[in-house]
């Protein structure tokens, strides 16, 4: 059965990404990008679903993990009571290839090691052809199933029972490398790697590209790995940026909230982009706009909320038979029918990210005005239908707060390229829509009794989403109306100090069962707390928020407090931005206060 979700870290190449387990088990590879089937696949079932376990033969006596600063390359140390060996894991960046590169250091006496491998191709339905070859540089066996094939070099592997092992000795200042490379199964295997000058090219390539950060002193190495996190889940191929690199980790352990994230949504991209132009990464902005031109290029009415890494449009959710799921929490799914759904408040976010590049000194190209004025020709056409919502609710539409709030953020970044930039539009009609927006919401999201925004129109209960209307500019943060939003989210969404999204128990969200708190809307109330000036208050949540990474500096979707884990899909773009952000907010707060002391 698979480890605890906090248990695993991750490596990857900026194509794809490999979970890797405490006990050295990668137990989670799609290969060769973030949505391609899997060939390791332990993670949602257990090592019969594929698995590439190297680690000590016999009892370990100590076992500690970390990255090389900065970077993706994860040393892992055991300590036995023969001696002292480290496990360096990896994919290579900038070869082109989809590599993984396990590199066995001794490093005091002898330790006994053993090597198993299990390929599951295509989600564990495909059991590959495996033969040894000939090969110069050492044993090599490789694996073919379909359009699929790899390539392990390394310690001569046996079959057994449909899995290949392994065991030998590493001495003291003695290497053991092994590689697994993948490759269209038409082609002949690719060459080897010289595993030195990888290991060194990445380890400069990641240190270089993170030298680049701007970070507040506070919460220093948290924003780091964050950001790092951000990087690793961007592809570097098309920009696209995926959401997390698993699917159907569960929201509830054993339940059947379980949807696959290896995709790129138009808010959290968006928002991405955001932080990494707030820290220094201008040319991740110019790519990401590239992106969102070709997957949004044609008629904005058919935008959709989220797309494959390519732009793909089409990402019809399938039950997976072949895998039970993580700790037997079912179906796995895979593809996201929430790509058929409206959201209004994708507008704002893209359109809040492309004024955020124009503020930081993106020019504009030929293309990113004209997109964008064609996204609020929709908007205005469009503006009053209901939506799916920010949590993608598969229930009967809503008029959500959020949402209308976040569409005349779109508005008003729109105005704001005309007045402030010269660019060209129908300003004063702008502005009579979004003050008729603003109008609406005042009128049919606002709970005057309670002195609240609402979640959707016609309702009493609030949704963690409302603490977004102050962050992207709809209302001051210390307006009288904000807080009592906020005294009436932490009323009804606080469960054991952390905020869940809202109450699921409501039926909104037309799904069974419930869910823990979602970690973003925790950040995105310590960002709130610190432009209120409760600076306490914010300092104490967000140093619990961030004890909830992994020892590798890692946050899943959620986090279970009564069972002390995380949950959901891991690690999750949503959650490491949202740290960033908050980081940003209570560094900016304390120094404020700290000069006026």
């Amino acid at each position: 059965m698979a480890l605890h979700i906090e248990d695993y870290a991750m490596i990857g190449d900026c194509h794809t990404a490999a979970l890797i387990g405490k006990d050295g088990s990668i137990d989670w590879l799609c290969l060769p990008r973030f949505d391609s089937p899997s060939a390791f696949g332990a993670l949602l079932g257990d090592e019969g679903h594929g698995r590439w376990l190297v680690a000590p033969k016999g009892k370990v006596q100590e076992t500690t993990r970390a990255y090389v600063e900065d970077t993706f390359i994860l040393v892992t140390r055991w300590v036995t009571s023969t001696g002292e060996v480290e496990v360096i894991d990896l994919m290579p960046h900038g070869d082109r290839r989809a590599d993984i590169i396990r590199r066995v250091r001794g490093i005091r006496g002898h330790v006994k090691m053993t090597q198993e491998l299990r390929l599951r191709f295509a989600y564990s339905e495909a059991l590959p052809w495996m033969r040894q070859m000939p090969d110069r540089h050492g044993a090599a066996l490789v694996a073919v199933a379909g359009p699929d094939a790899v390539i392990i070099r390394g310690p001569e592997l046996t079959a057994s029972d449909h899995r290949h092992e392994a065991d030998f000795t590493v001495y003291e200042g003695e290497n053991v490398d092994m590689t697994l490379t993948w490759f269209p199964a038409h082609r002949e295997p690719p060459e080897p790697l010289d595993v030195g000058s990888r290991i060194r090219e990445t380890e400069v390539w990641w240190k270089r590209w993170a030298s680049a950060c701007t970070a507040a002193p506070l919460y220093h190495d948290e924003v780091h790995r964050s950001l790092l996190v951000l990087r690793a889940l961007t592809h570097q191929d098309t920009g696209g940026i995926v959401a997390a690199p698993t699917t159907s980790l569960p929201e509830q352990f054993g339940g059947a909230r379980n949807w696959d994230y290896r995709y790129v949504w138009l808010r959290d991209a968006s928002l991405t982009l955001g932080v990494l132009l707030n820290h220094g990464f201008a040319e991740e902005a110019d790519a990401w706009r590239n992106w969102l031109l070709r997957a949004v290029a044609g008629d904005p009415g058919q935008v959709q909320i989220m797309y494959g890494l390519s732009g793909e449009r089409r990402l019809t959710e399938w039950e997976v038979p072949s895998l039970p799921g993580y700790h037997h929490a079912s179906p796995v799914r895979v593809g996201n029918d929430a790509w058929r759904q409206y959201q209004g408040d994708i507008f704002g976010e893209v359109m809040f990210a492309l004024r955020t590049a124009r503020e930081k000194g993106v020019t504009e190209s030929e293309f990113s005005w004209p997109l964008q004025r064609a996204l609020i020709a929709f908007v205005e056409d469009n503006w009053t239908r209901p939506d799916n919502g920010i949590w993608e609710i598969r229930g009967e539409k809503q008029h959500f707060t959020h949402s209308r709030a976040m569409i005349w953020v779109a508005l008003d970044c729109a105005i704001h390229a005309v007045r402030d930039f010269g660019l060209d539009g129908p300003v004063d009609r702008w502005e009579r829509l979004r003050e008729e927006i603003r109008t609406e919401i005042e009128t049919h999201g606002f709970d005057a009794e309670r002195n609240s925004y609402t979640q959707y129109y016609g309702t009493s209960r609030v949704d963690a989403s409302l603490l977004l209307l102050s962050q992207f500019g709809y209302i001051d943060s210390n307006d009288p109306r904000m807080l009592g939003t906020v005294k009436a989210i932490e009323e009804d969404l606080l469960q054991d100090g952390l905020l869940m999204r809202y109450r699921t128990e409501s039926g909104v969200d037309g799904l069974a069962g419930g869910e823990h708190p979602f970690l973003a809307c925790s950040f995105w109330l310590v960002e709130e707390y610190s432009r209120t000036g409760r600076i306490a208050e914010a300092t104490i949540l967000m140093d619990r928020l961030v004890g909830f990474a992994n020892d590798v500096g890692l946050l899943s979707e959620e986090y279970a407090v009564h069972a002390g884990r995380q949950a959901g899909n891991f690690p999750q773009a949503f959650s490491h931005l949202a740290l960033v952000r908050a980081a940003d907010a209570l560094s900016k707060a304390t120094d404020a206060a700290n000069s006026s002391a």
